[in-house]
């Protein structure tokens, strides 16, 4: 009897799974919040230079010293241009001698109350901080990948959890009170790397309490939470407008997952095959009496132990990922695709103001196209497999992020659709490599495995907005977001399938699921064979008797 079955034993997908799902997959709801929460904190208001104190109010005639550029940095005029008040003036303004914003600069309260943008003067020559504080969030997400994935295999996936969302509530109100704009970056950095822990260790814990059957529909599903936090964060930006009760707003909340997240029960897999057998024992009678199965307790007693016995104990590190064949081949094609996607799908969602369309109105309508692409990849999932689905949802994305190169610029309005079309790919293809990856990598390393190839992940979010650089030259930011699609859909053709298979406890079980394949593909290859040498042979003699 391997983990799948005693799982099964306990009551399969029972009433404890129905409860473990809902509360790990809740916390989703905000998360979406976090990792796209720098598009309203630091949204860039309109804005203009600021009058010096001593001009008078009604001397209307020095308002008109303010320039506007099209890249929305004003500066003003030196001397006064009093014939800039004709209403025929034909003043070449070109020629006249500006300076820069010395007294700072008025911003629109319209759209935003208040934003990090319009409160430490991230304009012009500071443009590229607004940009740096999504950057070094990702890069707190990309460390906590790194840190909590391998003390989620040493400690357990329960603890880390706990911990991450202690230090999310704790870090992000922080963030909120930050006085200065180095120690607001701080506070995100270390935001980010909770928002790891969180999302890396929730999906662990899931899988690993979920029977085979249900991984597909149960790993689609609890996506929408995500997609739901997308809306949610616009309906909350819209309501409040300004950054710091924003900021409060999306972290208070988590203390009620806090509080209740010490009710999980350790993932019974971990324990087993850490040798904690006793631990394991009680976990999985813990939820076989939620389920209604306390008839089973002494069974379990006895193949615990000796699943324990057979399997457990063995010591592994991040040199495992990459030390056999088929774990070699999983951790590089996964490192591609997870960062194409994230690449992808931050392209896209990280600066919805270039759109012509209002920011609050842009985030529903890209949160509200995942349900569309999530339901596809549901179906996809569950009758064509993981590999056809993942290669699928990148190459499809790829096609249209393409097409947008061939739309002219003034049709924003169906620029706009494709760009919600490509996210919703790049969406779908995340809620795939997700499941996949917790598939595909052993228990034994399954988080460090998750956190490795997230990593790239973070770098792709973290490389995404530096390429919209590029968008000075027309159609190449477009090139290079469906390039990188394409090269990853080509290695998501090379990873095994996964569908309908029990979870793998060790390396060697991943290497005899892919031995297994090998062999099986080899058997096809020379049955082929044989079928091609009998069918020349009887053409052979059929040639043969003619000629007699």
């Amino acid at each position: 009897m391997g983990f799948t079955d005693l799982l099964e034993e306990a009551g399969g997908f029972g009433r404890y799974q129905w409860f473990h799902v809902i509360l790990i997959s809740c916390p989703g709801l905000l998360m979406a919040g976090q990792n796209l929460l720098n598009n309203f904190v630091s949204g860039s208001p309109t804005h203009h230079c600021r009058l010096p104190a001593n001009y008078s109010l009604l001397n209307l005639s020095q308002a008109y010293q303010v320039i506007d550029n099209q890249d929305d940095c004003s500066v003003l005029y030196v001397t006064p241009q009093w014939q800039l008040l004709g209403a025929n003036s034909s003043s070449n303004v070109s020629l006249l001698e500006t300076e820069e914003c010395v007294d700072g600069w008025t911003f629109d309260r319209s759209e935003f109350l208040e934003t990090t943008v319009s409160e430490w003067g991230l304009v012009c020559s500071l443009r590229p901080l607004k940009q740096m504080i999504q950057t070094i969030y990702m890069g707190g997400v990309l460390a906590g990948a790194i840190i909590f994935g391998g003390l989620s295999d040493r400690y357990g996936r329960r603890s880390v959890l706990i911990w991450s969302y202690f230090q999310l509530v704790v870090l992000g109100c922080c963030s909120a009170l930050s006085p200065t704009y180095t120690a607001y970056c701080v506070f995100r950095f270390l935001s980010g790397m909770a928002v790891s822990g969180v999302i890396l260790n929730g999906a662990s814990l899931k899988v690993e309490w979920i029977p085979t059957k249900q991984r597909t529909l149960v790993g689609t599903l609890t996506s929408f939470f995500f997609t739901f936090g997308q809306m949610i964060l616009a309906g909350l930006a819209y309501w409040l407008r300004d950054w710091r009760k924003l900021q409060v707003a999306v972290c208070t909340p988590l203390f009620l997952f806090f509080t209740y997240c010490w009710w999980f029960a350790e993932s019974a897999r971990w324990l087993v095959l850490n040798r904690r057998s006793e631990d394991a024992l009680k976990a999985l009678q813990r939820v076989a009496r939620i389920n209604g199965k306390p008839e089973v307790v002494e069974k379990l007693n006895i193949e615990v132990t000796r699943i324990s016995t057979v399997n457990g104990g063995k010591v592994t590190s991040k040199a495992e990922l990459t030390s056999t064949p088929c774990m070699r081949r999983i951790s590089i094609c996964l490192v591609a695709v997870w960062f194409a996607t994230s690449f992808a799908y931050y392209g896209l969602a990280m600066d919805l103001q270039k759109f012509g369309v209002s920011i609050y109105l842009m985030q529903i309508i890209f949160g509200a196209v995942d349900f569309p692409a999530k339901v596809l990849a549901l179906g996809m999932l569950t009758y064509l497999g993981r590999r056809i689905s993942q290669a699928s949802c990148l190459f499809l994305s790829a096609i249209i992020i393409f097409a947008n190169i061939f739309v002219p610029t003034d049709m924003q309005t169906l620029r706009t659709t494709l760009a919600c079309l490509g996210k919703g790919f790049t969406s779908a293809s995340f809620t795939t490599v997700y499941l996949y990856t917790g598939e595909l990598y052993p228990t034994v390393i399954r988080q460090t495995g998750m956190g490795f190839v997230s990593t790239m992940a973070r770098v792709g979010s973290m490389a995404a907005p530096a390429v919209l650089i590029l968008d000075e030259v027309k159609s190449l930011t477009s090139l290079v977001y469906g390039g990188a699609a394409v090269i990853a859909g080509c290695f998501a053709c090379f990873l095994p399938e996964t569908l309908n298979l029990p979870l793998p406890d060790t390396i060697e079980d991943v290497e005899e699921k892919c031995g297994r394949s090998s062999a099986s593909q080899q058997k096809e290859d020379v049955a082929l064979k044989e079928d091609m040498c009998l069918k020349e042979l009887k053409e052979t003699e059929g040639s043969g008797l003619n000629a007699l």
